[in-house]
């Protein structure tokens, strides 16, 4: 979610290759994939996933290979499901321990857990302070209620009831460090670090290590949290201000992105429209790429500065915004090594268009594209899932990226009931997203021709439904995973990452397994995990014969 989520729930409440499939999860993309993966970031923590969309260049795309299948319904054995409380849309994977083992560390909206990596079992938990705590007799009686009914204006009702909790949502932006420290991040500008009581022991409690409050100057709440290859964490917030912080949080840097001007009076609509909506990444020479309501900007680490000066690579340029409320994704990087390189969002055009803009020198000779705003815009294509009287289509998440490939999916509800308001479809995608009625069909997969130099259309599956989940690319497998919905139960599905061609899906359950915008993952081993409305679940697939 594409760590976008705190515009979802704000929305919720406003409306009231074969062989290589057969080598296993420990495959390297390299095997079955000739291009570049984004460089390890030295100072995340040594795993897959360690923070939202899983590193620095919030690809959600992974070296592992997935399940393989084939098509059918998953044993309840094969089902790992852990209560957490409710709020845990994305969960982070430490470096292994000198206890030889690996943990992974989120939070919710009342609560931080640590599960084994190996159990998936709640090892070490810590509370907020001063919010209410959940327990499993309250979840349990909400699955209940879904379970008996998913449709109609009483469904809706408990739907809205459920979202009412998310108005407290507020420590949404997360990343766990190669120290295994977990920082969160705050609508109220305090980022906080975790850690273990005992470094050395994967189940030691949960303790508080140090907190930072963003200076008086920088107002606005933060947006998110990514760090650089030198070891700097970097904080975003709504009014546009960049802060550069050091993990022992010693000392910081400021600087205010371009045209942020007034940026507080700039909200175009309820919270989570303000003027930067989204996260943000990081590539391995300083570069931050942020999306703002109108711009794409890219704010150079210098290594002891915030710079945005076109001398030091900084640049703002426009993308269209006819809706007039900017991108709803988070910038995702493409291009590594030799490549061409590329920073991918979808517009703010009603039919939101899918935008590459070059990173770094524009080429020699490279001409402004027709209708484009600006000539930095290497590629600019609508966003069709193959529907010709398709108008209108807007992501609140990031584009899935893999070597030249961009994957959006529809996350629009095929049916609004005329007695609730247009923004409530992000209420029947989610707790209601598995309903035939509603959920949304399409995944479209667009890829750049380095040798046309030319952004084309490479495939849409119109068969396959991803109400709300953000999907993954599992590159040792070639396959795109994501939690979709069929006949009113949760999905895995699994398409050719190449081709688009469905290859299996698993039919998890009810509505104890409804993705709620959370990110499809694979852990370091190839299993699915993902979060749901009050736990978290994983698939531990019985792949003998």
């Amino acid at each position: 979610m594409g760590r976008q989520r705190s515009f979802i729930f704000s929305n919720l409440l406003a409306a009231l290759p074969v062989a290589a499939l057969l080598l296993g999860p420990l495959l390297s993309s390299q095997a079955v994939a000739a291009f570049e993966m984004p460089p390890k970031n030295p100072y995340l923590a040594d795993s897959n996933y360690a923070m939202g969309h899983g590193d620095s260049a919030q690809q959600d795309a992974v070296p592992q290979a997935g399940p393989i299948g084939p098509t059918r319904v998953l044993d309840e054995r094969e089902l790992q499901y852990t209560f957490t409380g409710p709020g845990f849309f994305g969960i982070n994977t430490s470096g292994v321990y000198a206890d030889g083992r690996r943990a992974f560390w989120g939070n919710g909206l009342d609560r931080l857990v640590k599960l084994d990596y190996d159990s998936y079992q709640i090892v070490a938990e810590k509370f907020f302070p001063d919010v209410e705590r959940y327990s499993l007799a309250q979840s349990e009686q909400s699955i209940a209620k879904f379970e008996e009914n998913n449709s109609g204006p009483f469904a809706i009702y408990n739907a809205f009831r459920e979202a009412g909790k998310l108005r407290d949502l507020s420590n949404i932006y997360t990343l766990l460090d190669r120290d295994n420290t977990y920082y969160v991040g705050s609508k109220s500008g305090l980022i906080t670090a975790y850690g273990d009581q005992d470094p050395q022991d994967s189940r030691s409690p949960i303790v508080e290590l140090r907190h930072f409050r963003l200076p008086a100057e920088v107002s606005g709440p933060i947006m998110g949290l990514n760090m650089t290859y030198d070891g700097w964490l970097i904080a975003a917030t709504e009014h546009g201000y960049l802060v550069a912080i050091k993990r022992d949080f010693s000392d910081y840097r400021v600087v205010r992105i371009n045209h942020s001007e007034g940026a507080e009076n700039k909200s175009t609509g309820p919270a989570g429209y303000g003027w930067i909506r989204n996260g943000f990444a990081i590539d391995a020479d300083g570069g931050i790429y942020i999306a703002s309501q109108e711009h794409m900007h890219k704010v150079v680490w210098t290594g002891d500065q915030l710079s945005l000066e076109e001398s030091d690579g900084a640049w703002s340029e426009p993308y269209l915004n006819g809706w007039g409320h900017g991108s709803g994704s988070t910038p995702t990087l493409m291009g590594f090594g030799q490549e061409d390189q590329f920073v991918v969002i979808t517009d703010g055009q009603p039919q939101m268009n899918l935008v590459l803009f070059w990173r770094n020198a524009i080429p020699d000779g490279w001409q402004q594209l027709p209708g484009a705003p600006s000539r930095r815009i290497a590629g600019q294509l609508p966003v069709t899932m193959d529907d010709p009287g398709l108008t209108e289509i807007q992501s609140e998440q990031s584009v899935v990226v893999a070597g030249y490939g961009a994957l959006v999916v529809n996350n629009h509800p095929r049916n609004i009931p005329w007695y609730l308001p247009r923004q409530a479809g992000a209420l029947l995608v989610s707790y209601l997203g598995s309903n035939p009625l509603h959920q949304p069909y399409g995944v479209q997969k667009f890829e750049w021709d380095p040798a046309a130099r030319a952004l084309k259309l490479d495939w849409v599956n119109a068969g396959v439904s991803s109400p709300s989940a953000v999907p993954i690319v599992g590159v040792g497998s070639d396959t795109v995973y994501l939690i979709g919905a069929r006949d009113n139960q949760w999905t895995l599905e699994a398409m050719n990452w190449d081709t688009g061609e469905s290859r299996f899906h698993y039919v998890i359950g009810g509505q104890r397994y409804n993705v709620l915008f959370a990110g499809t993952l694979l852990d370091d081993d190839g299993r699915i995990h993902y979060g749901t409305p009050w736990g978290r679940v994983r698939l531990d697939i019985d792949e003998s014969p």
